[in-house]
C-alpha cells in the first residue's frame, strides 16, 4: 500500500468510528483487509481500495472500517477484575434496592467473551441480594463480531484462553469441535450494534460500563468525548470500569477515580 492508501484509511477510521491508524502499521492494516477484500471479490487491498476512492460506496467503507478495528479479546481478561466484580462490584449492586434488573453494559464487547464473562461471575457471586436480577448488554460496532458473540460458539483456543476449566464443564456443552455457552448464559445477554460516536440516549442508564483496553485504539482527541458520553449513560451511583492500566487523567472531568481500585470510577457528582 502507499502512503496515501494509509492516509484515506486512517481518515475514514477516524471519521467513521474515532480508531486511530498508526501510518507505520501498515503490514497489520494489510492483514486485516486481505480477508475483506477476498470476501468483496477483489484481486488485492489496492483494487479494493481505489474502488473506494471511486465511489465511495458506504456499505464497503463501513466493511472496511470494521475490519480495522482491534478484536483483541479473552474470557476474563485480567482475573483481579472479575475477582472484584464477584466478591465486592456485584453484589454491592445487588443491595441497592433496585425495583428492575441491574443492568450493565459492555461498549466494545467484540466476540462476547467479556459479557459472557460477566454474566458468568454475576452467577458465581455468594453474596447477591435476594431477588435481585441482572441484565447485561454486549454491543460492538462489528456485526461480524456480533454474530459470532450471539452465537454462543467459540473453538478450544478460545475456550483455553482465560477460561477457567470448572467453569468451561459448567457452563458450556460440546456442539461438534466447538464448545457452547449455556443457553441460561446466552440469553441472559442482549446485543446492539453501536458506534461509541454515535447518540448513545436510546441506551438507557446502567448501573456498570466497561470500556475495557478500547481507549489505546481511538484517537486521543476522542478520548473525552466518548467517556463523557458513557458517563452520561450511568446512574447516578453508576461505575465505569476502563482497562487496569488505563488513566482518565486530563481527559475529563465527568468521572473520579475510585481509591485503590486500578480502572475504576464513579461520576464525579456522584
Amino acid at each position: 500500500m502507499t502512503p496515501e492508501d494509509m492516509d484515506l484509511l486512517s481518515a475514514l477510521a477516524r471519521q467513521r468510528a474515532g480508531l486511530r491508524i498508526e501510518s507505520d502499521k501498515a503490514y497489520l492494516v494489510e492483514s486485516r483487509l486481505n480477508p475483506l477484500a477476498r470476501r468483496e471479490g477483489f484481486d488485492s487491498i489496492e483494487a479494493m481500495i481505489a474502488a473506494l476512492r471511486a465511489h465511495r460506496e458506504d456499505r464497503l467503507i463501513w466493511a472496511v472500517v470494521e475490519a480495522l478495528t482491534l478484536n483483541e479479546t479473552a474470557f476474563f481478561r485480567d482475573r483481579e477484575v472479575f475477582a472484584h466484580l464477584r466478591d465486592e462490584l456485584l453484589p454491592a449492586l445487588s443491595k441497592l434496592g433496585r425495583d428492575r434488573p441491574i443492568r450493565i453494559w459492555s461498549a466494545a464487547c467484540s466476540t462476547g467473551q467479556e459479557v459472557y464473562s460477566l454474566a458468568m461471575t454475576a452467577a458465581e457471586a455468594r453474596d447477591i441480594a435476594p431477588g435481585a436480577q441482572f441484565e447485561f448488554f454486549g454491543s460492538d460496532l462489528s456485526d461480524r463480531c456480533l454474530e459470532k458473540a450471539q452465537s454462543g460458539l467459540y473453538t478450544q483456543f478460545e475456550v483455553q484462553r482465560g477460561l477457567p476449566i470448572r467453569l468451561l464443564v459448567k457452563h458450556f456443552e460440546n456442539a461438534d469441535e466447538m464448545w457452547a455457552i449455556s443457553p441460561r448464559i446466552r440469553q441472559s445477554v442482549r446485543w446492539r450494534r453501536i458506534n461509541l460516536l454515535a447518540d448513545l440516549s436510546s441506551m438507557g442508564k446502567f448501573d456498570a460500563i466497561l470500556l475495557r483496553n478500547v481507549l489505546p485504539g481511538l484517537d486521543p482527541s476522542l478520548h473525552g468525548r466518548v467517556i463523557e458520553s458513557l458517563v452520561a449513560r450511568l446512574e447516578d451511583d453508576g461505575v465505569l470500569l476502563v482497562g487496569s492500566g488505563e488513566s482518565l487523567e486530563g481527559i475529563t472531568g465527568a468521572v473520579r477515580a475510585v481509591s485503590g481500585r486500578s480502572g475504576l470510577f464513579t461520576r464525579a457528582a456522584a
